[in-house]
């Protein structure tokens, strides 16, 4: 193992380009250096901060999925923060006016739906029009920067749990993801800086360093929550828990009426690569089937480099069916969409024209297209 530094790290480096100007800072609890020390205090400490900015899940991180909030002081510092979740995603002209450079420090997941992306993006897009500048301290990707999994977004199915073609891993940095973005939505006056890290290669997974980790979201503590998240989020499309309001979200997927023993059987049949699939039984304490008892299974990573969570989901939902077809719905969002087809980002799948194999096949094309467009804008080797 080795030690990597977070771009926070190297906040001297861009201190010339903070020096005597109003701050506002996108950040929350995961915005930390190498000594635990937040973000917010740092920038606060040596700089004019001026607003912070809370996105899903709060400036400290202790607000569930989906749960609004209010305007509110940072208890700490009396910095006032803007609440860019709920009634609104974008940064208002109220917003804009606080601060001269706007800074960005959120450490996310590697999954495409993970909605901090479209918080740095839409703030961006804010920034650029209002001739702002944006300055990124970079964070790893926890699932590393190689491996690209998944079905590339359809952009007519665009939504906050996905905006743009990206794949559902893309293997970006969040500061690499900025300059990609940038590109994409040809925010071509913005000011961008990226403020790097320090000794992180492409291999690197998050269980294969030393550096602090602060769990992003309430729902996902771990490094292993992580890499079974950007797999097994898609059960959040239908009435199939995905573990929220147990000890292992998104590694326990199940239902009351699923034949467990049976499940584990037929995905054990497929001989994954670094998966296996443990006959497990669970009871959510909220979310789907709270009180109740639910039997599925564990999703077990025995080798992160060689597992593909994406497509080993795809499978396990693709079972589930089998198994049950008369029990597995999908959870609609209004009269017009689905929520499986907004974290797939295609329609494909739920339309039956693919099952999960086959599914990631038609979209091999796409992602090889992605991995060439987003070398332009690689950071590290």
């Amino acid at each position: 193992m080795h030690t990597i530094l977070s771009g926070i790290d190297q906040l001297d480096t861009v201190s010339a380009l903070l020096r005597g100007k109003r701050l506002g800072l996108m950040t929350n609890q995961t915005g930390i250096d190498s000594r635990f020390r937040s973000t917010i205090d740092l920038l606060h400490a040596r700089f004019r901060l001026t607003a912070l900015f809370a996105v899903e899940h709060g400036i400290r991180g202790n607000v569930q999925a989906g749960e609004a909030y209010q305007t509110q002081p940072d208890e700490a510092t009396g910095v006032p923060v803007y609440a860019v979740y709920g009634r609104t995603h974008r940064l208002t002209k109220e917003m804009l006016d606080t601060f001269d450079v706007f800074c960005f420090d959120m450490q996310d997941v590697g999954a495409r739906f993970y909605t901090y992306l479209y918080a740095l993006s839409l703030a961006m897009e804010e920034c650029a029009k209002a001739g702002k500048p944006v300055v990124v301290f970079d964070r790893l990707n926890p699932l590393g920067g190689q491996i690209i999994e998944g079905p590339v977004l359809d952009e007519r199915l665009a939504s906050y749990v996905g905006l743009y073609a990206l794949p559902t891993r893309f293997a970006l940095t969040m500061g690499e993801y900025a300059r990609w973005v940038r590109h994409h939505l040809k925010l071509d006056t913005l000011e961008l800086t990226v403020v790097p890290l320090k000794g992180w290669r492409r291999q690197d997974l998050l269980g294969d360093i030393r550096i602090p980790w602060v769990a992003p979201s309430p729902n996902c503590p771990t490094f292993h929550a992580a890499l079974a998240y950007v797999g097994t989020c898609i059960f959040e499309g239908t009435n199939i828990s995905e573990g929220r309001g147990t000890t292992l979200p998104f590694e326990y997927i199940g239902a009351p009426w699923i034949d467990a023993p049976a499940l584990e059987k037929r995905m054990a049949a497929h001989r994954l690569p670094g998966l296996y699939f443990r006959a497990a039984s669970f009871t959510p304490t909220f979310s789907k089937y709270a009180g109740e008892p639910c039997r599925g299974v564990q999703v077990h990573v025995t080798s992160p480099q060689k597992a593909r969570v994406v497509e080993g989901a795809l499978i396990l939902l693709d079972e589930i069916r089998a198994l049950h077809p008369d029990r597995v719905t999908w959870i609609t969002l209004d009269q017009k969409s689905y929520t499986i087809d907004k974290l797939l980002g295609t329609d494909q799948y739920r339309l039956g024209q693919y099952d999960g194999p086959s599914l990631i096949a038609a979209h091999a094309p796409a992602r090889q297209a992605f991995r060439q467009e987003r070398e332009p804008f690689l950071l590290y080797d």
